[in-house]
């Protein structure tokens, strides 16, 4: 399955200029999802983060990570319509830099769902020029 910019915002509620995923290049829902983004040297952040050696920050892989993730959950029928709620990242490390004009691919998989609860964790992964650059397990509830 893929989907374009416009089909991912029917999945997810986030918008511009916190929407940060561009394309899914394949999924299974509920199984595992590859997406991609590409971080434009005209966001704002790069003003500040850092003026002469401008890089993505590090919370902005982990928004992509959750968004990622949120779409593979969302995607199921148990959790259409939902909101998704960032309960927590663990194990997260940051390999390699991201530069503007990058354009990374997010790769998430889920590996444990308390369906009673309705919390989730998949294990994502951010690959630059094909190089792992960061990755971490999010946790998400639907509500």
């Amino acid at each position: 399955m893929k989907l374009d910019h416009a089909q991912i915002m029917e999945i997810i509620p986030h918008r511009d200029p916190m929407l940060l995923v561009d394309t899914v290049e394949k999924m299974e829902p509920g199984v595992e999802i590859t997406a991609s983004f590409h971080v434009s040297p005209d966001r704002e952040i790069f003003k500040g983060h850092f003026p002469s050696k401008p890089v993505l920050p590090g919370v902005y892989s982990v928004e992509c990570m959750a968004q990622t993730a949120d779409i593979l959950l969302l995607s199921c029928p148990r959790y259409s319509g939902k909101i998704p709620l960032f309960l927590g990242i663990n194990n997260v490390r940051f390999l390699k830099k991201i530069a503007p004009g990058d354009t990374i691919e997010i790769r998430a998989r889920l590996v444990s769902e308390r369906l009673e609860k309705a919390i989730a964790t998949c294990s994502a992964e951010i690959y630059n020029r094909s190089e792992l650059a960061a990755s971490g397990d999010v946790t998400l509830a639907m509500r």
